[in-house]
């Protein structure tokens, strides 16, 4: 399954995403990461930082599921897939580790990069959308700024 242009954009306006794993005792975890990105036409990769749980899981359960949204429009995405620890002896590790370089600009060491390989895409849409379909990206916008406490620019 290929990463859309609306995919990618969503991406790029995420400031964090969830990764979803399971580890060898069948508990899920949950874990915010900072520096993801897509990579080519199908593939995510995610900075391997400080998550030893997340790569311990994925090396007993390659399912994973991976959210991210836009806090303002509150749309976005999650995907399912399969997960794998690229490390930097591997051949693609250099050309993923340019890819997120640019976001951490060196100020985040990281040895491993988890890949997933998308299976699954579902849209992620505020309730409010679907409740008020006179909700616009606009509105929305405003109303996620006065809950956050950010300034309004006109």
């Amino acid at each position: 399954m290929e990463l859309t242009a609306n995919i990618k954009n969503y991406i790029d306006k995420s400031v964090l995403c969830w990764l979803a794993t399971v580890s060898k005792d069948n508990m899920p975890n949950v874990s915010p990461k900072e520096i993801f990105n897509y990579y080519k036409t199908d593939s995510i990769i995610v900075a391997n930082i400080a998550s030893p749980q997340t790569v311990s899981n994925i090396k007993h359960n390659a399912n994973v599921c991976i959210s991210f949204i836009d806090v303002l429009v509150q749309k976005g995405f999650q995907i399912k897939g399969k997960a794998m620890i690229v490390k930097k002896t591997d051949l693609e590790f250099s050309d993923m580790e340019t890819v997120l370089l640019k976001m951490t600009h060196g100020k985040f060491p990281f040895s491993s990069i988890t890949k997933i390989t998308i299976e699954q895409v579902k849209p992620i849409i505020a309730p409010k959308y679907l409740l008020y379909p006179e909700t616009t990206e606009d509105s929305q916008i405003e109303s996620a700024k006065k809950q956050y406490g950010l300034k309004i620019e006109k």
